[in-house]
């Protein structure tokens, strides 16, 4: 029987990709986790990294032993948790959501951990796909999505919907067509998709974004609405990120005649079993939002 202990120590080293970042995690040495990893090659008679200086990739052989032995280690690890104690404000909750969302649960979550310190959230901003992978490989609780999961392995509800907001520099009034081609287009990583949705539905001239000048982009989402309080140019952001910019006074959101609104789905790993620290949490998402 393969050690569970060499299955972990591998498992982990894979999910962070380097040997010290493994070894902290498990409060190990690096040289413990080379040695779990030499022995569980010895015991299988294969190579499962194929190292590159300090970098390292999984052979085919580590792949494949990592798509059937992670889900066993996440068992074992949770098993006293499972049978014994479930208190509701101690252990580890780890979300996933888009940026714009958890620009308003985020906040709210810490002050819930300043009051309960044995509770630690781990919170990280991610597009739909790596909420799902996340969540199938059992490193995340929960998440948050703006379309439903179509994986079997996944469930995923509607819990609330988020308006997209035409946001300018405060001095624009006036959003006809005319004036936001002369303003030009502040971009995002989301931004072709929200702009397609809220602009497409309020403008006959609307064909795609690329129709304005880019002024700028951004992938950070708390500095997206930068350029656009110095009256760079335009975005459409969801409401959450809009309202969370701390300098509003130098920005305009407009509600044009056709609302548009995302929907926010809360995702899970179907079949599992939450512990009562998430199910709290969700139960709080909800609420919030």
């Amino acid at each position: 029987m393969i050690n569970p202990v060499w299955l972990r120590s591998f498992c982990t080293l894979i999910e962070v990709g380097h040997f010290t970042q493994a070894a902290e995690r498990l409060h190990m040495t690096q040289s413990g986790i080379s040695q779990h990893l030499r022995k569980l090659e010895e015991f299988l008679g294969v190579a499962l990294i194929q190292r590159q200086g300090r970098q390292f990739t999984p052979t085919e052989a580590g792949r494949k032993l990592y798509g059937e032995a992670h889900e066993i280690v996440e068992s074992l690890s949770t098993l006293s948790q499972r049978l014994g104690e479930d208190p509701v404000y101690e252990g580890l909750v780890r979300i996933l959501s888009p940026g714009s969302v958890g620009l308003k649960l985020y906040p709210r979550f810490l002050k819930i951990q300043q009051g309960h310190p044995k509770l630690i959230i781990d919170y990280r901003f991610a597009p739909n796909r790596d909420v799902e992978r996340s969540l199938l490989e059992y490193r995340c609780d929960m998440g948050l999505m703006t379309s439903p999961s179509a994986l079997d392995e996944i469930a995923s509800q509607p819990v609330a919907s988020e308006a997209l907001i035409l946001v300018t520099p405060v001095a624009i009034k006036n959003t006809d067509w005319s004036t936001l081609l002369k303003l030009g287009y502040v971009g995002h990583p989301d931004g072709a998709y929200h702009a397609s949705l809220l602009l497409g539905a309020n403008y006959l001239e609307f064909q795609h974004v690329d129709m304005f000048a880019l002024r700028g982009f951004s992938n950070q989402i708390s500095l997206i609405l930068e350029p656009v309080s110095l009256g760079l140019g335009f975005t459409v952001l969801p409401e959450h990120a809009v309202n969370a910019f701390d300098r509003p006074e130098l920005i305009r959101s407009h509600r044009l005649e056709t609302p548009v609104s995302e929907t926010l789905f809360l995702a899970t790993r179907r079949h599992r079993a939450l512990p009562a620290r998430v199910k709290n949490l969700i139960a709080m998402a909800r609420e919030w939002l």
